[in-house]
């Protein structure tokens, strides 16, 4: 009987102890997200740890891509080492790299309010659904509304700059008014994968006329030089040199000293993205009194790209299926459905984030003067392609070319030998 009790205890015994380390386990899932977007990386902490504190068992750590790493690069080693996060943001040409790793996610409630065309790009030939829309943007030259007004004596219509010889004219005010007309950001993925990719969206309206210009590229098929809307670009850019505030030493500015030279008046325009308000507030002295311009290629106002400005879903959650746990995947799911469906997440995203999101669900008006001006564009159908498909290592290897234009290390012959060889390479 003695034997028959004890068995019984130990039995006992085992069973809470599993039933206790099971409560535990269910307890403790912690996921980890890779963000992509270092302009927004506090206010993803926050996101994060507002909802750890909010979801019993369950820990959100945000990890940052670093500086100058392209989220591609990151990635890999990430998974390299076996320590894939749940959630990986990246850039919509690197998704499809990770097809073989990426969970599906069809089943998903938010697919179904996703806005039209955002998963065009991330679903793959077997009609997999690869990844999250992260954010709306676009981009252009954003204006300082005071320092422009005051230079032209009177009211500015963002209208009237439709041509290059227009933008000369304001720069020449802009400066002739005490101020500097304008600063280029000197980071290769805003001159490679943001200048330099108005080459490709001006080539024409239609996407795929766009990436059949890329193929023909790699082909070895077209020769720079001859292409028009090409070198009305780099005559902007050439423009753009001449009167950049940094132009005794260009490579020598920083995407932080932009955001302050534009919130704080030093400068009339920089181009730049909405990705850029949460630093331009930061120093704001206007009131949010900023807008977009877009980049004219040439001096007729009809030419595509004079009167449009790029806007596209420019980043992309991919959710871990090989080395994240089932729990894991779990949370990092719900994570995800509580930024599109909670109130609170809705809010944070949106203000908190100065996010655009890719949700028609979502109906939170974004508080930044640059969202906006961009959803002015959007309404009045005045957009063009923001392209997206670039291969992971273009932004370096076109932007450290741009970079040598940029400070004359390298003529407009040149570069374009180093872009076509680029191309051919791939």
């Amino acid at each position: 009987m003695r034997r028959v009790k004890l068995g019984l205890s130990v039995l006992l015994f085992t069973l809470v102890l599993s039933l206790f380390s099971a409560a535990v386990l269910a307890q403790d899932v912690h996921i980890t997200v890779l963000n992509s977007k270092g302009e927004i990386q506090a206010q993803l902490e926050e996101i994060a740890a507002y909802y750890s504190s909010i979801t019993e068992g369950v820990t959100v750590e945000v990890i940052a891509a670093p500086v100058g790493q392209s989220p591609f690069e990151r990635a890999m080693a990430l998974y390299a080492a076996g320590n894939a996060p749940a959630l990986l943001m990246l850039d919509p040409g690197d998704v499809p790299l990770f097809q073989d790793r990426a969970l599906a996610l069809n089943d998903e409630k938010w697919v179904a309010d996703a806005i039209d065309g955002s998963l065009d790009l991330v679903t793959a030939a077997d009609g997999r659904i690869l990844a999250f829309p992260v954010t709306v943007e676009g981009y252009g030259f954003i204006y300082n509304r005071p320092v422009v007004e005051k230079a032209l004596g009177g009211p500015f219509d963002p209208k009237t700059i439709n041509t290059r010889d227009a933008l000369r004219e304001l720069f020449e005010a802009i400066e002739a008014s005490g101020k500097g007309a304008l600063v280029i950001a000197p980071e290769d993925w805003s001159l490679g994968a943001h200048f330099f990719g108005l080459a490709y969206a001006t080539q024409a309206p239609d996407f795929a006329a766009i990436n059949e210009f890329q193929e023909s590229l790699k082909r070895g098929e077209v020769k720079l030089a001859e292409n028009v809307p090409v070198n009305g670009l780099l005559d902007t850019f050439d423009l753009m040199k001449e009167f950049n505030y940094d132009r005794m030493d260009p490579l020598a500015s920083t995407y932080d000293r932009g955001t302050q030279l534009i919130a704080e008046g030093e400068v009339g325009l920089w181009f730049q993205g909405n990705w850029a308000w949460p630093q331009i507030k930061d120093f704001d002295t206007t009131g949010g009194q900023f807008g977009f311009l877009p980049v004219p290629i040439s001096n007729n106002p009809a030419d595509l790209g004079n009167t449009q400005v790029p806007v596209g879903v420019t980043k992309y959650f991919i959710m871990d299926g090989e080395q994240n746990s089932p729990a894991q995947q779990q949370a990092a799911k719900d994570f995800l459905n509580w930024l599109v469906y909670d109130p609170e997440g809705q809010k944070r995203l949106v203000l908190d984030a100065s996010i655009m999101p890719a949700f028609k669900n979502i109906t939170i008006v974004p508080e930044d003067p640059l969202a906006a001006s961009l959803l002015e564009y959007v309404r009045e159908g005045r957009t063009i392609t923001f392209v997206l498909n670039l291969p992971p290592d273009h932004w370096a290897e076109v932007g450290a070319s741009m970079q040598k234009y940029l400070s004359d290390f390298v003529d407009r012959n040149g570069f374009f030998a180093e872009v076509e060889a680029y191309w051919r390479g791939l």
